[in-house]
């Protein structure tokens, strides 16, 4: 029987998109801990695995627009659907690779499946089934499931390398994303909702053209580029840069599964404060606190507790960008093409990504010493910081017409 309570659809949506991120930030989030053994089994530098990872990342970026513009379509469960089934597939060809093409190929469609059951396919849901009142908020609530992925999955998925070895565990993790093609059903209510069905008459040219004549969507487009180098760097390098330090290994399983909870605290919170606050406003400030966080961590001694806090401070700070960044977007334009102007911004997040994977390990294999790409994350949040001072959280002239 369909469902006529219009209240109950945003649950359903938020539960679906809940647990869908919750598994995905999960896994993705520990590729860091398959570095060094993967590394290791085939002989290679770091450079070869971050490059891969970083290509993960990047085909996320690329698919998260095409991902968006088929949830926007045909439906966001649909959308899902396909893209964790290309995700299962790079993580069984994880789990047997024996070159380093093996490394590059699993994690392109690793990320290009990460695309379809991520952030742009989840929030545009999201953002189409809860009124604005609320709607940042709840954006901070789906990602607030997807750092709680993060903090359970990542010291799972640590366990299981350690005791099962890194293939096995892959094939484990298989299993485990499978899950999520039960519950991308509940993106499929998102259509169902008051504020899908209301519908444009724009067409998807026009949205695009709108959007890219807009100043504001080009500098919030263009800063969360720099989330995404931040982001990458610390999921990919982190746990290899502890290790350096003669830290034992779980440090670096734990740093990223607190990253991951305190980060719930953080997407909620900012999410609480994005629906009463100026966004662009606190994600100067999240920008300019990443920077000053990093700059402390440099001179800090590297023991197993400022390893620890230093990641509970970053956890707050992680992806609470992403509840208020959709929130800008969704402000600004509407919400029926959210999914494929997300996924836009998105693909300069992943694009950033991709150069805070790479570029760690290639100047890691260059300098021996990640040194200079710590200072690099510190200058880009100063500039991020900066750069979301003369955006405007105004909707554009076709919705106040719309309005009146």
């Amino acid at each position: 029987m369909k469902s006529k309570n219009p209240n109950f659809i945003p649950l359903l949506v938020i539960i679906g998109g809940s647990v869908l991120l919750l598994i995905s930030f999960g896994i993705r989030h520990s590729s860091g801990l398959y570095l060094l053994p993967i590394s290791n089994y085939l002989d290679t530098g770091r450079e070869v695995f971050g490059f891969a990872a970083a290509l993960q990342v990047l085909m996320i970026g690329i698919g998260s627009p095409l991902f968006g513009a088929l949830s926007d379509k045909y439906g966001s469960g649909k959308a899902a659907v396909l893209g964790i089934s290309i995700l299962i597939l790079g993580l069984a060809w994880m789990a047997n690779v024996n070159s380093s093409f093996d490394i590059i190929g699993s994690q392109f469609l690793f990320g290009l499946g990460g695309a379809g059951c991520g952030t742009a396919v989840v929030m545009g849901a999201v953002g189409r089934s809860v009124k604005a009142k609320n709607r940042t908020l709840a954006l901070g609530v789906v990602m607030a499931a997807g750092s709680f992925g993060q903090f359970v999955m990542v010291p799972l998925i640590g366990y299981l390398i350690e005791y099962v070895g890194w293939s096995q565990s892959l094939i484990y993790i298989c299993f485990i994303a499978s899950i999520m093609i039960i519950f991308s059903y509940g993106l499929n209510f998102s259509s169902q909702s008051e504020l899908s069905k209301a519908g444009t008459s724009q067409t998807l040219k026009e949205a695009l053209k709108e959007a890219f004549k807009s100043k504001s969507y080009n500098l919030l487009t263009l800063a969360f580029f720099v989330c995404g180098f931040h982001v990458t760097f610390i999921a990919v390098h982190l746990p290899a840069y502890i290790e350096d330090q003669n830290l034992p290994f779980w440090v670096g399983g734990w740093s990223l599964a607190l990253i991951g909870l305190f980060n719930i605290v953080g997407t909620i919170y900012f999410g609480y404060l994005g629906d009463r606050l100026s966004k662009k406003n606190l994600l100067a400030l999240i920008y300019f606190l990443r920077a000053l966080l990093f700059l402390v961590f440099i001179y800090l001694p590297k023991t197993e507790l400022t390893v620890l806090l230093f990641s509970c401070l970053l956890g707050i700070l992680w992806l609470s960008t992403v509840p208020l960044t959709s929130g800008i977007i969704t402000v600004v334009f509407g919400p029926y093409y959210m999914s494929m102007l997300y996924g836009i911004a998105f693909f300069s997040h992943q694009v950033g990504s991709f150069l805070g994977s790479w570029l760690g390990g290639r100047l890691f294999d260059i300098y021996g010493s990640y040194h200079i790409i710590w200072w690099m994350c510190v200058a880009l949040g100063i500039i991020a910081a900066i750069m979301h001072l003369p955006i405007l959280e105004k909707p554009v002239e076709r919705l106040k017409l719309k309005e009146t």
